[in-house]
């Protein structure tokens, strides 16, 4: 039986990913923030977004690729940044980026992953995203800088939508810390999965390694207050047009939600805007980044990425009919790990693929640019 078969969608790897990841890292993976209704509003903003199917358009075959700044893919979609990806499955982050450069499409990188731009250097392709939360320390911020360029990743993404830490009460009951510790309870559910188990008892209790080159503690901090956060700034306009001053290469600003902002950072000499509301786990009443994509899209002549509630290819077609030149997903690749391993991020680009190919039928869009017409007003 194929792969397709037993898992024809992301909800059949979410389901089996759960049984396979113990829950403290569950819950850190799968939680918002607050009462987790900016979740719950992607997933009802996306379902709100209805194409009109065509008929009698004969046999033809979509075309799915795109280019993004500058740089061709044969897919509309790539890897989001999420945050200690080795703890959620051992050696994710490599296995991850080999998919991406293997697929044509980006990997991001996350500052608060468990490899350093380094290790994932021989990997990543011509593929490479850095994400960047934004050091205090201008030394610190040039040295990432140069650290993530002199390892091949070409696009650099602030995330401006953490100013604070959020709450996460679902992850924090949990009982994750950084860096992870094994308390009585934890291990008792690592017990049950003995797959991810032995992937970390082969890679090591998963760290920080890049904030680890740069931090002084190595007191276990709850996950929402971890040694990250030590070193980071909120930043403002200014530390944007420093960030930008330092970096040679393509900018991307995370995080926008407001197409005030994104008017604005159309002057910043940016690169693309990144609409988001990091997944509901930032701020609960946020609105869905598919709600207000349309209005950001309308404010700026740059390219818009957009993400959070995306679960299928279908989602992606909504995304791009609203306005966003291209679409990220986190979770989705993270439950496809979760659930066959090696092979899961392969298996979620596929299945990612093949769903956008049949409701492009349905709707007789030869082609990505053909999706905005398509919308049911």
């Amino acid at each position: 039986m194929s792969l397709h078969s037993r898992y024809p969608a992301l909800a059949d790897l979410r389901t089996r990913a759960r049984k396979r990841i113990p829950h403290f890292v569950w819950e850190y993976l799968d939680s918002a923030t607050g009462d987790e209704s900016a979740q719950h509003r992607n997933r009802a903003a996306l379902d709100a977004v209805l194409l009109r199917p065509s008929i009698l358009h004969g046999e033809f075959t979509p075309d799915l690729s795109t280019t993004l700044m500058g740089q061709s893919h044969p897919l509309p979609f790539g890897i989001a940044p999420v945050g200690m990806s080795g703890l959620i499955w051992p050696d994710a982050e490599r296995l991850l980026a080999k998919t991406a450069a293997a697929a044509g499409i980006p990997y991001t990188l996350s500052t608060v992953a468990t490899q350093t731009p380094e290790a994932l250097a021989p990997h990543i392709g011509e593929q490479g995203w850095f994400q960047i939360y934004p050091p205090r320390d201008p030394g610190i911020r040039a040295d990432m800088l140069a650290r993530a360029k002199k390892a091949g990743f070409h696009t650099l993404v602030l995330t401006v939508d953490v100013p604070v830490a959020s709450r996460r009460e679902r992850q924090t009951r949990g009982g994750l810390t950084n860096p992870p510790r094994l308390t009585p309870r934890l291990a008792a559910q690592a017990l049950r999965c003995p797959a991810w188990l032995s992937g970390i008892r082969r890679t090591g209790m998963p760290r920080m390694r890049l904030i680890d080159s740069y931090a002084t503690s190595t007191a276990a901090l709850p996950s929402t207050q971890h040694a990250g956060y030590l070193l980071r700034t909120s930043p403002d306009w200014e530390y944007l047009r420093a960030l930008r001053d330092g970096w040679d290469g393509k900018l991307v600003v995370k995080g926008v939600l407001n197409d005030g902002d994104a008017a604005r950072l159309s002057d910043e000499g940016i690169d693309a805007i990144w609409v988001s509301n990091h997944a509901g786990r930032q701020f609960a009443a946020a609105p869905a980044s598919a709600s207000v994509l349309p209005a950001i899209r309308a404010a700026t002549t740059l390219p818009v990425i957009c993400d959070s509630g995306v679960e299928g290819g279908l989602d992606i077609l909504r995304l791009i009919a609203l306005g966003a030149d291209f679409v990220m997903l986190g979770r989705a690749f993270h439950y496809g790990l979760g659930a066959l391993g090696d092979d899961g991020a392969t298996h979620v680009v596929d299945l990612l693929r093949q769903d956008m190919i049949a409701n492009m039928g349905q709707i007789g869009a030869r082609a990505l640019s053909d999706l905005p017409g398509t919308l049911v007003s």
